[in-house]
């Protein structure tokens, strides 16, 4: 899409609705602005995925490290649940 956009008396400009709802641009989103030059570079800044597909399947990144294997981490679940139904 091109299209041309006037930057008010506050240095606001509007971006069209079209281009917003193909974005998914909604209010409050934060765009990261980058300057090429002569050219303004404005993109959406989303957080990284926290679903990736590896191999065929759908792998969970918390981004946080953990040195607990699997079984451990859902025998703490496990723990916690019960402990938590119990009261």
């Amino acid at each position: 899409m091109r299209t041309k956009v006037t930057i008010d008396k506050a240095g606001r400009l509007v971006l069209p609705k079209p281009l917003r709802d193909e974005l998914r641009l909604a209010p409050g989103d934060i765009l990261d602005l980058m300057r090429d030059g002569d050219k303004i570079i404005i993109s959406p800044a989303r957080p990284q995925s926290t679903l990736q597909k590896e191999h065929g399947v759908w792998v969970y990144r918390s981004g946080q490290p953990t040195e607990a294997s699997l079984p451990e981490i859902i025998n703490q679940d496990r723990e916690d649940r019960i402990r938590e139904l119990l009261g």
